[in-house]
């Protein structure tokens, strides 16, 4: 490896990403032990698939990788197209089912080609002058690049990953120097547009998320059950936690799923007995 190669190495992202590995396997570890490790298991594996990957994109020419967006993005599509005949798991069509345990995501995928693909998009339609992006046609052209995987997704459907390509698409449409009135314009058009979209357009299970959001107590044993208990965990946690295979929300198998966003919440150091009093979580009621 070449001393240019490793000076342009990200080393400050690259040792971040790796404490971040160690504290998610720790956590999965921590959280798994009564499902026999499975997911600790699936996430020390795809953590030993990445690293060939990583060294692959280190020496990877990422021009080229641009300048094959189009393709990689038209496959994008098409995959995201296929995977609305597959079978439905949780309620949406997101994902291929390789086998029972392995599944896969193709939006993830998508996520990172659509981020290449616009960046190339604007670095052609801005090659002579920074401001070409505020004509009518290419700004549209390159809204049309990005809301057609984005309605796809939003088929699924798929709402958390919509908005993540939305701002993500948002912050480079505002790095890319776009005029000011556009800006202002969209905000308006949020603020107008929301309210109704909550009102006339999302499903009942998408406004019980937001409801229970608001307030965990609507739904406690059902939508609000797991941020109750997450809530609980970290409290009953305090600043140190209970301790390494020793939460009880965790252990006692309160928290579930536990290896998703949930995560945050698994680890304990601090020693403690669940006490709640509050006469109106999952808990309490059941012990009524």
């Amino acid at each position: 490896m070449s001393k240019k190669l490793l000076k342009n190495i990200e080393w400050g992202i690259l040792i971040c990403s790796i404490i971040l590995l160690c504290i998610g396997l720790v956590a999965l570890f921590s959280a798994t032990r009564d499902e026999e490790y499975g997911d600790f298991k699936k996430q020390v594996l795809w953590a030993l698939i990445s690293i060939p990957i990583i060294i692959i994109v280190i020496f990877f020419d990422y021009n080229l990788l641009a300048r094959v967006s189009p393709v990689l993005y038209g496959l994008a599509i098409v995959s995201l197209i296929v995977v609305l005949f597959m079978e439905p798991i949780n309620g949406a069509r997101s994902w291929f089912k390789i086998s029972e345990t392995v599944t896969i995501q193709p939006s993830e995928f998508a996520k990172i080609i659509l981020i290449i693909f616009i960046a190339y998009i604007l670095a052609k339609l801005q090659k002579d002058d920074k401001t070409e992006i505020n004509k009518i046609w290419k700004l549209g052209a390159t809204l049309l690049a990005i809301g057609v995987p984005v309605l796809l997704i939003a088929v699924q459907p798929d709402y958390g990953t919509v908005m993540a390509f939305i701002v993500g698409a948002a912050f480079m449409l505002f790095a890319s120097g776009i005029d000011k009135k556009y800006i202002i314009s969209v905000m308006l058009i949020v603020v107008i547009v929301l309210p109704l979209m909550y009102f006339f357009v999302l499903p009942n299970h998408a406004k019980a998320r937001i409801d229970v959001f608001l307030n965990p107590e609507l739904d406690p044993r059902g939508s609000g059950y797991n941020l109750i208990q997450s809530k609980l965990a970290i409290g009953s946690g305090k600043l140190l936690g209970m301790g390494i295979l020793m939460g009880n929300q965790t252990q006692l198998g309160y928290l579930y799923p536990k290896a998703t966003d949930f995560i945050f919440s698994v680890i304990r150091r601090r020693n403690g007995i669940y006490n709640c009093s509050c006469s109106n979580c999952f808990i309490c009621i059941n012990d009524k």
